[in-house]
């Protein structure tokens, strides 16, 4: 069986918030199949876990797991992987965890009038970036990241979200 370019992708939704957005679970796999196809990267044959959850779910992930004690609109956890060769009855080797917060989310939606769909889309493949090794410590990682976000946002009809950062400056 060939394997596919695209990781296998489980949305898991840990906080009833989102239930009032039946179509995050699909704008979250076009925006993984979409940065998937658009990467120089072996995500094949692998999976990815996105948990949609709320203020206080990400919060509690941002103090257990990077010492902030706060809310963040999107963290990514990537896996070890495996350094040894794969063989083929191995189990999909794990890319990493992707945890989106509601309300951190819709807030910034909101404030920056852009559809809740698209900043949903965004902060998936930013997190998905994060998983396969991309990073913004840096100026320089931070505009080799964002030029690649707005590739790929642009290849699913998302408008560049960092336009406005920008005639701010």
């Amino acid at each position: 069986m060939p394997q596919s370019p695209i990781p296998t992708t489980e949305v898991i939704v840990a906080a009833d918030c989102w239930q009032d957005q039946p179509d995050a679970e699909d704008v979250i796999h076009r925006a993984i199949v979409a940065a998937a196809e658009m990467v120089d990267a072996d995500v094949g044959d692998a999976e990815i876990a996105v948990m949609l959850t709320d203020d206080a779910g990400i919060r509690t992930l941002n103090s257990n797991w990077r010492g902030i004690d706060k809310a963040t609109n999107v963290l990514s956890f990537p896996a070890l992987q495996p350094t040894g060769p794969r063989g083929d009855d191995d189990a999909p080797r794990m890319l990493g965890d992707i945890a989106i917060a509601y309300e951190t989310l819709r807030r910034e939606a909101d404030e920056e009038q852009k559809p809740f769909d698209h900043h949903l889309g965004h902060l998936t493949v930013h997190g998905f970036l994060h998983l396969i090794g991309y990073d913004h410590e840096t100026d320089a990682e931070a505009e080799e990241m964002e030029a690649l976000e707005r590739e790929i946002l642009a290849h699913l009809g998302i408008p560049d979200p960092y336009a406005d950062r920008e005639r701010m400056n």
